[in-house]
């Protein structure tokens, strides 16, 4: 802008050239800042028109998924579970009696069914946490659904499936499986069912000598004998056990389902004796299949599983959601010997491998 100066008065012409008035130089800043205020107003209207001439609903729904993708960043990151009642509160009427589903409390503090811990979802959101910091959130969607309503899926879920400690959402629900959902192991357990048969008849002729040998465990059971042998339990190896069972055990580690560092993974050898009924129950969880492969099966054995009956055969695997409710039964003769099967959990095939790596860390025994 050009300052263009007033026509001088007679007084003007008696002062320096040099030395304008006091008046001329209020002028000039006037004028300066009027110009300042133009540009300033013409700046404001080319904004206020340029918002103007977009969609205005196009603005507000940009708007409202920015300010939904803020709060649930932070929801995410910053929620805590809901206070939803935890396992001990679920199971409080059961322990009245000292029994759950037929079985009488181990009270032991190293098995996720039988002990009882206050604060079971926070212990596990806890872990979520550190394990997303460690990692990522990225995959786990579910899982964080799952502990943060687990309560509520425990309360809500049909008796014909209840697991009593962790539920996951959203998993198929079947109570058999068909032999392709872990072909893989299915098929290599097969293979290996004299191998394993082997090292089961050289176990069991130390019955022979005494009721209850090293290494074996009595189930209960409300009627007959029901013994367990286990080179994994609730994700621990059993070191003397495993050496009994050298072939067998390290077929564990050939498997690429099989659940191993997490609470939930078990690997035994289960014998019913004649006449035994196992009460019927619920497995703790949902995200594993239980397989059994038949090493002796006699005439009158049933496994039951939501209401289905499914038969052992020798040499073949089953493959079932232990978070069924189940039962199994022996009724054969004496003479005929007692149902014998290798039994390994491995993963839900519907399970993803983020979050298998996620439940490893979670549910990791001791933790």
């Amino acid at each position: 802008m050009v300052w263009v100066p007033l026509s001088p008065t007679s007084s003007d012409l008696r002062a320096p050239l040099h030395a304008p008035s006091t008046t001329t130089m209020s002028l000039e800043w006037l004028m300066d800042w009027s110009w300042s205020l133009d540009g300033l107003r013409d700046f404001i209207a080319t904004g206020i028109q340029s918002f103007r001439d977009c969609d205005a609903t196009a603005l507000v729904a940009v708007a409202c998924l920015l300010v939904l993708f803020v709060w649930y960043c932070y929801h995410v990151g910053r929620e805590q579970p809901r206070a939803y009642a935890t396992v001990n509160a679920l199971m409080q009427s059961a322990e009245a009696n000292g029994v759950q589903n037929g079985f009488v409390y181990c009270q032991s503090p190293e098995c996720v069914r039988c002990s009882h811990h206050d604060g079971l979802n926070q212990k596990l959101y806890h872990n979520l946490q550190e394990y997303a910091k460690r990692y990522s959130w990225s995959g786990m969607g579910r899982i964080h659904k799952g502990i943060r309503e687990q309560g509520r899926y425990l309360n809500s879920r049909p008796s014909i499936q209840k697991p009593e400690v962790f539920f996951l959402p959203d998993l198929p629900t079947t109570p058999y499986f068909s032999r392709d959902a872990q072909k893989h192991d299915v098929e290599l357990l097969e293979r290996n069912f004299q191998t394993i048969l082997c090292e089961f008849e050289t176990l069991y002729k130390a019955f022979s000598n005494c009721s209850l040998p090293q290494g074996w465990k009595m189930n209960s059971t409300p009627s007959g004998e029901w013994f367990t042998f286990y080179l994994v339990n609730q994700g621990m190896c059993v070191p003397r056990n495993c050496r009994r069972c050298p072939r067998t055990y390290r077929l564990l580690g050939s498997l690429r389902t099989c659940i191993g560092n997490n609470v939930f993974g078990n690997a035994c050898i289960s014998v019913l004796s004649p006449g035994t009924v196992i009460a019927e129950h619920y497995g703790p969880t949902n995200i594993r299949i239980r397989c059994h492969l038949g090493l002796k099966t006699p005439s009158n054995c049933e496994l039951v599983v939501g209401g289905e009956p499914q038969c052992w055969a020798e040499g073949r695997c089953l493959l079932f959601d232990d978070s069924f409710l189940h039962t199994a039964f022996h009724e054969g003769a004496p003479e005929e010997g007692p149902r014998v099967v290798f039994m390994v959990d491995l993963w839900h095939p519907n399970v993803a491998a983020a979050e298998r790596q996620a439940l490893d860390f979670i549910f990791a025994p001791g933790r």
